[in-house]
């Protein structure tokens, strides 16, 4: 496995057993990563309950059978083995498909490739100290004088889980920009020509994303708007020049 699993050069041709051979062998490199950092996870699975239940301000979830404390427990812990093993995951992924970029390409790409790691832990953290104590204090302070309001360990850390991973999605939104910019797709000038639009796209995302009530979509749409606007930045300040992209265009119109 050593052997294969090596960087790959551009101009070296592998046939279709070698490339499913070198995915394979990426995979599986993945899943030893997820491994370790399940059985640290579980090992350590008061810490991470301790963790995940602090939005909750000494609330403990509850649960309703057996089997439901292990289970909600061994979930919990691969959620979190889960963002611990992104990163390699991450790498595997573009060391797999980094080969079939040219090196000029290649250039353009590793920049964005690495940010993709930061900024998921960037939304990561920004979900768990904003986005959900916001969120909880809103949704189960709603109406309690006409219900009793239980929280159940298995639809909770659900929620936890779904909001972080969400967010950390979220963050990507600059590095999506970047590279459309730099292929030349959209430029500066258009980005902010349609910012309105944006803003009704990223109202659409916000409501789909999980916590259906408005304060956590409003506070979702906060970091959301502000990366839309870094985007815009990073197009001008990294973006391919325009004269670049004009030059592509006739160039392709030409041939």
């Amino acid at each position: 496995m050593a052997r294969r699993v090596r960087p790959i050069a551009h101009e070296e041709r592998l046939s279709l057993v070698e490339h499913l051979d070198e995915l394979r062998n990426r995979l599986i490199l993945s899943l030893v990563a997820f491994g370790v950092a399940l059985g640290l996870t579980f090992w350590q699975n008061h810490l991470v309950l301790r963790i995940v239940n602090h939005p909750l301000n000494g609330r403990k979830p509850i649960t309703l059978g057996v089997a439901e404390p292990f289970m909600t427990t061994f979930t919990l812990s691969a959620y979190a083995a889960i963002l611990i093993a992104m990163p390699v995951v991450l790498y595997q992924l573009y060391a797999f498909i980094l080969p079939a970029f040219t090196p000029g390409e290649r250039r353009v790409a590793m920049p964005l490739l690495m940010m993709i790691p930061f900024l998921f832990i960037a939304g990561v953290v920004f979900g768990y100290y904003v986005v959900l104590p916001a969120a909880l204090k809103f949704l189960l302070h709603f109406n309690t004088d006409q219900f009793r309001v239980e929280i159940r360990a298995r639809d909770y850390y659900g929620f936890v889980t779904t909001t972080l991973i969400a967010c950390g999605a979220l963050f990507q939104i600059p590095v999506g920009i970047l590279a459309l910019n730099r292929l030349g797709v959209v430029t500066p000038r258009q980005l902010r020509k349609n910012r309105r639009y944006a803003i009704v796209v990223i109202a659409v995302i916000a409501m789909l994303l999980p916590g259906v009530d408005p304060v956590t979509m409003l506070i979702e749409m906060v970091p959301m708007l502000a990366l839309y606007e870094l985007s815009i930045l990073l197009a001008v300040a990294f973006g391919r020049p325009a004269e670049d992209v004009s030059d592509r265009i006739a160039s392709a119109e030409g041939s």
